[in-house]
């Protein structure tokens, strides 16, 4: 505690967190490490193969490799701090530490949008004018629009840790969440939050609303050109991959707006908790699956890794 005035301002916050230690809990914690685990191996075996096969070299296999390694960085933000508090019985994190993780969490989640916007223009590239896309999608521009995420990412994480730890804190330490998220840190502000709310809004529709405008009017044109194909199977194909992936991106963009786009006042924490879950374990872990490890380019790679992995091993 620090005191300043006549009021205690606080140094550092302590979680409530996700679970008890109920049986039904216990087994929620178990299925949340479960997630963990499958999108650790599932996101790092991407970034393996995606680096190790020369035929995975092409533009969308170079956006898959940075959303894998985004969604790596985002689980390992959040979950191995969680899991060690339920273990502990009680979490405690620093003012700074508080800070760092608004900075990492949002750097990571506002560069995934981004990102999730330029792969969907790569998909409609790549079926609506295929005889240009080694042209529009060059090294460049994807090393552009990948170093693009990164960046907004980080200015908005930026923005949002600055401006919520400079209000005083002189209340309860206690965050109703499991991780430092803006919403449920604001709530023990003792000063008012409502033109940052405000700020908040603003960033929401340029991190959220316009990339998922983009992805939207992408897979909306690539149905258009799927209509259009001569092909019964490859429209199938082509269906089944785009309601796969726009499945996952909704999920994503939807928790994040119920998140960050409602006023403080119709804020539960109970369910900013459980929607939390979604784009922080749910989508990373669900990403690899569907996005790569069901084509047929991505198995091809995993046999002959381990097929080398087999001889090597023979060998010795």
């Amino acid at each position: 505690m620090v005191w300043v005035g006549n009021q205690t301002l606080i140094s550092h916050f302590i979680f409530l967190g996700l679970f008890t230690h109920s049986p039904l809990h216990i087994f929620l914690f178990s299925i949340t490490m479960i997630m963990f685990l499958m999108a650790l191996s599932g996101n790092g075996l991407m970034i393996l193969l995606i680096n190790v096969s020369p035929h995975l070299h092409t533009p969308m296999y170079f956006f898959l490799s940075w959303l894998s390694l985004m969604d790596l960085m985002l689980i390992s933000t959040i979950v191995p701090r969680m899991a060690v508090d339920f273990l502990m019985g009680h979490g405690s994190i620093s003012f700074t530490g508080c800070g760092l993780q608004i900075l990492f969490f949002l750097t990571l989640t506002g560069g995934e949008c981004f990102l999730l916007a330029f792969m969907a223009y790569d998909r409609y590239v790549a079926i609506s004018n295929p005889l240009r896309y080694s042209v529009v999608m060059s090294r460049r521009v994807c090393w552009l629009m990948v170093s693009g995420s990164w960046l907004f990412g980080l200015v908005d994480g930026l923005i949002q840790a600055v401006f919520t730890l400079s209000f005083p804190y002189c209340g309860s330490q206690e965050i109703d969440h499991f991780f430092c998220d803006v919403p449920a840190v604001l709530k023990l502000a003792c000063a008012d939050t409502s033109l940052y709310e405000t700020m908040i809004y603003v960033c929401c529709i340029l991190m959220l609303l316009l990339p998922f405008s983009v992805i939207s009017a992408s897979y909306l044109k690539i149905l258009v050109a799927v209509l259009r194909m001569r092909s019964a199977e490859g429209r199938q194909k082509a269906f089944a991959t785009c309601s796969s992936h726009m499945a996952v991106v909704s999920l994503f963009y939807g928790a994040a707006m119920i998140t960050y786009m409602r006023p403080q006042t119709y804020h539960s924490s109970k369910q900013d908790k459980v929607v939390s879950v979604f784009y922080t374990m749910i989508t990373p872990m669900l990403n690899p699956l569907i996005y790569s490890l069901r084509n047929k380019e991505v198995a091809r790679a995993l046999k002959q890794l381990l097929r080398r992995c087999l001889c090597s091993r023979g060998q010795g």
